[in-house]
């Protein structure tokens, strides 16, 4: 048995063990240069932040040192230093079309001699036809975060199988090409990764292409990226306490079942606080999350093609654009809605009693009495619920979807 003195947290043979590293989740965008980094399709670039290079990594407010980069689901993929450089840890394992995601060393093992077509949206008839005597081919879908022209990564992916099947021979390969902002940038990121992709073969480039697409591609782009009619829609209603918001949200959530076509979520704040925010407080801080809360819900609902029907008071700018941000991602279309009743007004019908408890200062940090409201300069509709019935309120709004094409 062994009785050696050990202080709290010495290994037994006295040694002291290294803390783990701090854990954050890049952006898509990151995450795509860090599978580029570590597979070699960014050579000679090895690591992020290298002078003069746009392939940088941004980390929270007061974490330096080592970092361990993880994916959304918390895997460990690499370690990065102070200075961006980057061990890795392991390769991504998930996501639709892995198998596809090779990097250029397994390239080369497996496609050495063909040719290379960098593909970032659907091919036409006119295109493939070209390429069909280009002998065996190489389709790099460029697949990053806000390269594909037109689709998802996922269509992207799912357009380019589908065009391979009326070329003679060739095959698919998903690269994670990102888009950083630059068009010039993106070209010279694109032809680096493409030529590392292609080790010294032929590299063919796409004419631009107005003809028709195939009927298996064109399937595709329709199931991809869907009339405005059939696209996901987040209908997000903001305004002060007392506005008519939820009203109005309501009346149009059974305006649309009535309709038959679409399924609705509703995502009322106070059902909301009942249930997915259940323990949160009225804090600034525990408000915002609870806004972030109901953003990812509802984007998780407009990628399936649903309807999410929002109205939470959501006073900050900041987050109401990150809800947008977070629904535009996934596919969606985001409609903002704002229910622009004056407080006089919202304070005057006070049912719940709440502007009064927060006068007396019962509410801390109550909007629009101790704490602020800032007003959407990006809705699509701004509604004043003063002295106007409901009907009259929720015409504004469906007029303006109609008008959208966004409901029938």
């Amino acid at each position: 048995m062994d009785r050696s003195v050990r202080t709290p947290g010495q290994w037994q043979d006295g040694r002291v063990p290294t803390p783990a590293p701090p854990q954050h989740c890049p952006t898509p965008r990151e995450l795509d240069d860090l599978e580029l980094l570590v597979g070699g399709g960014l050579a000679p670039l090895t690591g992020f932040n290298e002078p003069g290079s746009p392939v940088t990594l941004a980390l929270p407010d007061g974490v330096d040192g080592t970092v361990e980069l993880v994916d959304p689901e918390g895997l460990p993929l690499a370690r990065v230093t102070a200075n961006g450089g980057v061990q890795p840890l392991t390769h991504p394992q998930f996501g639709p079309f892995r198998a596809l995601h090779l990097t250029p060393t397994q390239v080369r093992e497996q496609y050495a001699g063909r040719s290379f077509v960098p593909v970032s949206g659907p091919l036409g008839v006119d295109q493939i036809e070209a390429l069909s005597g280009e002998g065996p081919l190489v389709l790099l879908a460029l697949t990053g975060a806000g390269t594909p022209e037109g689709l998802s990564p996922v269509g992207l992916v799912r357009a380019t199988l589908a065009a391979a099947g009326h070329l003679p021979d060739a095959a698919v390969v998903a690269v994670p090409l990102a888009s950083h902002g630059d068009a010039r940038v993106d070209h010279d990121l694109g032809v680096q990764v493409v030529t590392n992709y292609a080790d010294g073969d032929r590299v063919v480039a796409l004419a631009d292409d107005d003809s028709d697409l195939p009927d298996e591609v064109a399937a595709v782009v329709d199931a991809d990226r869907p009339p405005p009619e059939r696209r996901g829609l987040v209908l997000f209603f903001t305004g002060l306490s007392g506005s008519g918001k939820s009203t109005i949200a309501r009346a149009i959530q059974d305006r649309v079942l009535e309709q038959g076509t679409r399924t609705v979520t509703s995502l009322d704040g106070d059902v909301v606080r009942r249930n997915l925010s259940a323990g949160l407080t009225f804090s600034k801080e525990d408000r915002e999350t609870n806004i972030r809360r109901i953003g990812w819900v509802a984007a998780e609902i407009s990628r399936h093609g649903g309807v999410a029907i929002c109205s939470p008071i959501a006073p900050f700018d900041a987050t109401r654009k990150q809800v947008r941000h977070l629904v535009e991602e996934a596919g969606g279309e985001f409609f903002l809605v704002h229910v622009a009743t004056p407080l006089e007004e919202c304070e005057r019908r006070d049912r719940k009693g709440l502007y009064a408890r927060a006068r007396a200062g019962e509410i801390p940090e109550f909007t629009g009495i101790s704490s602020p409201y800032e007003e959407p300069e990006d809705a699509r509709v701004r509604v004043d619920t003063t002295g106007r019935t409901i009907d009259e309120c929720v015409e504004d709004v469906l007029a303006r979807l109609r008008q959208d094409q966004l409901l029938q």
